[in-house]
């Protein structure tokens, strides 16, 4: 999935290293929506007495790749598609700013994907073919979701389901598999609470980008239905998010300490007024990594709590 997190533009910066090119492309901030749900899923693990090291180790490495995968693709996509310009008020993208060529870029692409599913061998030895079909899934998925032409999912605006599903149920249930070889309902439903969290990072950057996707016809879910249509969607995930554990718990499937996660989402109210009333897209920036933040604390507390 590639989200566009804040971070200072470095394009005045003297001659940047490689390392600090590679870094920005990678763009660390994104890297939460990837490892929360893993976290998730090695917690349960844990919970049920089948934690298995070497493979929570593989899923983690498999997730983060696919996600900076889908960032390298998206850098390279969103640059030949006119998407990214100079008028772009986001974080840098090296590409559109000259610092790797594209031809570079689309090679750096398929090496990392190539990377992740040399480390998902490893579960599919253990899994089978269910994490070989999750983990093909996911690269194609991280693929399509600027390339493709028209069936590009970002440019389609159903990236929103597919960031939903395959950054929650499909990544917290996969990683649990691939440890316990079995999965269970609450597992798949706890999963929901990343997935949703995932997606409301990806609404604020196609809300701060409405209209630069509107002008290069980069039909998000917030370009078709409109800004304050995803401000409202954005405040639905945070909501649903944090009623999860509680619901769980209700009904006898959750652990009572798991609740904190949802108080751990409090920050986010008035974060949800100012997505709603600024309208000057720069200054919606920090919220990127303000929710990214959020995600990550959410998921840690809630294995923390499913655990004791």
């Amino acid at each position: 999935m590639a989200h566009r997190a804040a971070s200072t533009d470095p394009s005045a910066a003297p001659a940047p290293s490689r390392l600090q090119v590679w870094t920005w492309a990678a763009r660390p901030k994104t890297l939460a929506a990837a490892v929360a749900p893993v976290l998730l899923g090695t917690a349960f693990a844990v919970e049920a007495g089948a934690f298995h090291g070497p493979a929570a180790l593989c899923a983690l490495l498999a997730a983060v790749l696919i996600q900076i995968g889908t960032n390298f693709s998206n850098d390279y996509v969103d640059y030949l598609k006119g998407a990214d310009t100079d008028d772009r008020v986001g974080p840098l993208r090296v590409t559109q700013a000259g610092l790797v060529p594209p031809e570079r870029m689309r090679r750096a692409t398929i090496a990392v994907f190539a990377g992740a599913f040399i480390v998902g061998s490893y579960l599919i030895w253990r899994g089978g073919w269910p994490v070989l079909a999750i983990g093909l899934a996911s690269i194609l998925f991280g693929v399509l979701y600027t390339a493709g032409g028209r069936y590009s999912l970002a440019y389609l605006g159903v990236a929103d389901l597919f960031v939903l599903l395959f950054f929650g149920p499909v990544a917290v249930a996969g990683t649990f598999y691939v440890q316990a070889l079995t999965a269970t309902p609450a597992v798949v439903m706890a999963g929901f609470g990343p997935g949703l969290l995932a997606t409301a990072v990806l609404l604020v950057n196609n809300i701060r980008d409405v209209r630069q996707d509107r002008a290069a016809q980069k039909r998000t879910l917030v370009v078709r239905l409109g800004r304050p249509a995803g401000v409202a969607l954005y405040a639905a995930c945070v909501l649903l998010a944090a009623k999860l554990p509680v619901g769980l718990w209700l009904a006898g499937s959750g652990a009572p300490w798991a609740m904190l996660a949802s108080a751990a989402l409090l920050p986010a109210v008035p974060m949800i007024y100012t997505l709603a009333t600024e309208r000057n897209p720069a200054k919606l920036n920090p919220l990127l990594g303000r929710t990214g933040q959020l995600l990550l604390l959410y998921a840690v507390l809630f294995s923390v709590g499913w655990v004791i």
